[in-house]
Order: structure tokens, then C-alpha cells, then sequence
């Protein structure tokens, strides 16, 4: 292979579950300040969107000085339920076997996520994955999703054309920042946002596993050497 070959994940929702730590995290950060979080169904909506502007589409009606209120008491709570044992977020099927494979047939692999810096780096470390990863990309680095900066600047780290990118992600504002971006789309089904509103999006293909990553791939590039 000539020329890097870029795969770009993103984190919550496509490499682990975190929809229950995110949901107790957000409860908290409501219920600190007297008002009821929105449904369960609701905030996993808004994964993947940087947090203030997760909480504007929850709330749409508060004031920005609240949003960035209820946006730090939820860094606080998250921060605390990642050390309970009972607030876990495990890899999804067959992730760690997928990304370990895709690193040794010579892919660049990294992360466009909404999460801090701190936040990512606790996650990849809790799972001992950060060695795989060649770019990490969050929502400290660059404007939230989908704004394509995430993507720009792990083009430029890495030296990847556009064509030579994928970037794979559960939710819309995933594969709306790839396509705004230039760079191939791709779904997964397990996520937070349905299968069928991520190919009306544009999503090339929706994964139904893991397993079906290195396929895919194959399909779109020739094998890499």
C-alpha cells in the first residue's frame, strides 16, 4: 500500500455501549438543578453531538448560559459513575477483534469523537486500546459533529487522502460529517440511531457486526498489500 488508509471510528455507541452511564450522568446533571431529564430515548438522540449542544437540542428553550451549567454538572457526574462499578461501558461484539485485525493488514486507525480528550482517553485505557489508534480526535480538538474538523485534522495527522477514508459511526451526525467531509460513510446498526436513518442520511453501507468490517472494506479497496 502506497498510501495510508485511513478508518475513523467513533467511540459511544460504535466501539462501546455507554447508553446507561450517559443516561445516569445526564439525570444527575438535571436533577441537580430542579429539572427532570428528558427521556431515555431522547438523550440517546444527542450522542455523539458535542455536550452544550447536546444539551441545546434537549432543552431547547433554556438559555446558553444554562445549557453550559447543565453541560458541566454532567462532566462532574459522568466523571464520578465512571469509577462506580456498576456503571460499566463495555466494547460492543467483536470490536477488539476487528480493530486488531484491521491494524495488522496495515490500516491507520483513529477516533472522531463528541467526548473530551479526558473522557476518550479514560475509555480507551479502561479497554488497554489506545496503542491501536494513530489519531484521536475530540470534541477539545475541533467544533463538534457534523462539522467535518474532527476529520480535517486527522487527514492532515496522517497524511490519508479523502478517498482513502472511512469513517464509521451509529449516528447521522456521524455520516453527516463524513459526507461533509468528502470522505466514504459508513453506518452500524447497534447504535442510537435506527439502520434506516442512517442510509437516508448517506450512509454507503450499514454494518450488522463487526464482522462484517474487513468485507466491506475489501469491497471498496483493493486488498491491502
Amino acid at each position: 500500500m502506497t498510501d495510508p488508509r485511513l478508518i475513523m471510528f467513533d467511540c459511544d455507541g460504535t466501539l462501546v455501549d455507554s447508553q446507561h452511564v450517559i443516561f445516569a450522568a445526564m439525570t444527575y446533571a438535571f436533577e441537580r438543578h430542579g429539572m427532570a431529564c428528558p427521556d431515555m430515548d431522547s438523550v440517546r438522540r444527542v450522542v455523539g453531538l458535542g455536550l452544550v449542544e447536546a444539551v441545546e437540542v434537549l432543552v431547547p428553550h433554556l438559555d446558553r448560559d444554562t445549557h453550559v451549567v447543565l453541560a458541566g454538572s454532567y462532566r462532574d457526574a459522568f466523571g464520578h459513575l465512571r469509577q462506580d462499578p456498576l456503571h460499566t461501558e463495555p466494547l460492543f461484539p467483536g470490536v477488539r477483534e476487528a480493530l486488531e485485525a484491521l491494524a495488522g493488514a496495515g490500516y491507520l486507525l483513529g477516533i472522531a469523537t463528541g467526548k473530551s480528550r479526558r473522557g476518550l482517553n479514560s475509555t480507551l485505557n479502561l479497554h488497554g486500546m489506545r496503542d491501536l489508534f494513530v489519531t484521536l480526535q475530540t470534541a477539545d480538538d475541533a467544533p463538534g459533529k457534523p462539522h467535518p474538523g474532527m476529520l480535517e485534522n486527522a487527514l492532515r495527522a496522517t497524511g490519508a487522502r479523502r478517498e482513502d477514508t472511512v469513517m464509521i459511526g451509529d449516528t447521522v451526525f456521524d455520516i453527516h460529517m463524513a459526507r461533509n467531509a468528502g470522505v466514504h460513510p459508513l453506518g452500524v446498526s447497534w447504535g442510537y440511531h435506527p439502520a434506516g436513518e442512517l442510509a437516508d442520511a448517506g450512509a454507503r453501507h450499514v454494518l450488522e457486526e463487526y464482522a462484517g468490517l474487513s468485507p466491506w472494506l475489501a469491497s471498496l479497496w483493493e486488498p491491502v498489500a
